[in-house]
Order: structure tokens, then sequence, then C-alpha cells
């Protein structure tokens, strides 16, 4: 049973990292937005991009080049430039897709990102929030307020997410809360007051 449980728990982990979450995200809310005539649905690949992928992409090379152990960074320490490149990355993509034109939703959405990457970067300093447990309650927050309540049946995906970081000792259930509660707050505040 422990076997299988570490097994379910690095599985979750990896499919609802927080890269994953937010692409899926981006490509949704991009989605939703092309509902407005004349507005296309595949905004939410270059947020994906610039929100996901590039700063992935940042923590993968760290990983090849020894400068970090894993791509979930489990090292408080080592989480504080990774977080500021995602908020480089974040404001650039935002910048850059405002001049384009890009809809509402997607700029609330980075700009929501962009909120709680400072936010969990600033508490990183001192205390290792969990940022899998932020995503996943975030994600679920951002679609309540697109889909309405039919979202909160995410809600048993953000207790999975929480459930597996603790599992694995990467966080304790203390800092998978705050995480859930801060990034919850953010996408259900920061992204309606935006959009």
């Amino acid at each position: 049973m422990t076997r299988f449980g570490d097994r379910a728990a690095h599985l979750t982990s990896e499919l609802l990292a927080p890269a994953v979450l937010v692409a899926g995200l981006m490509l949704v809310v991009g989605w939703h937005a092309g509902d407005t005539p004349g507005v296309s649905r595949w905004w939410g690949l270059p947020g994906a991009l610039f929100a996901a992928g590039i700063p992935l992409a940042y923590v993968l090379r760290g990983v090849r080049t020894g400068r970090l152990t894993s791509h979930h960074i489990p090292e408080r320490e080592h989480r504080r430039v990774p977080l500021l490149f995602g908020i480089a990355s974040v404001t650039a993509g935002l910048l850059a897709l405002l001049a384009l034109g890009a809809p509402r939703d997607i700029l609330a959405l980075l700009a929501a990102g962009g909120v709680g990457l400072i936010i969990f970067t600033a508490v990183t300093h001192w205390w290792k929030m969990s940022i899998h447990a932020g995503v996943a309650a975030g994600t679920t927050a951002t679609l309540t307020a697109l889909y309405g309540p039919v979202a909160l049946l995410g809600i048993p995906l953000v207790l999975l997410a929480c459930w597996a970081r603790v599992r694995l000792s990467a966080h304790t259930p203390a800092q998978v809360l705050t995480g859930a509660t801060v990034g919850a707050l953010i996408a259900a505040t920061v992204f309606p007051a935006l959009r």
C-alpha cells in the first residue's frame, strides 16, 4: 500500500503540477473568451507560453545544469530566482498581449498569475507555501468565475494535489492549506475584478 500511495502521489504531483494547470487554464480561458464574436479562441496559446512554457523551460534548464535538483524545486532557498524569472515572463507576456489586443479574460488571468507569483515569491523568503496547492485552488476559483458553481466540482482535485504534496513530504499540511487559500483568494478576487 505504501508503494502504491507513493506512486499515486508522484503521478498526481506531475499531472497537477503548476505548469500543467496554468497552461491548461490559459487554453480554457482563451477558448471561453472566443465565445465573443470576432475574438479568436487561440489567445490562450501565447498566454500559456509566457505563463507556463517559458518559466518551465528555465526551470528544466536549471535541472539539466545542476543548479536545481528537480523541476518541483524542493529546496525553498532555490525557489526565489525561478519565481522571479516567472514574474518577468508573465509581465513580458502581459505587456505583449496587451499591445496585441488580447481579450480581457486572458489579460486578467496573466495579471492574477503575476500577483500570485509576487506573493509566493515574497513568502518563499521565509516559508515554503505550496505552489501546487495554490495553483490547483486558483484554477478551480478561476473556472468558477467563468462557468459558475459547476466548476466547484474541481475541489476534489485541489484536495488530491494537497494530499500528494503532503504524502511526498514536499510540504506540511499548513503549507498546502495556506497555499490553497492564497491561490483561491487571488483567483477569486483579482481575476474577476480585471475581466
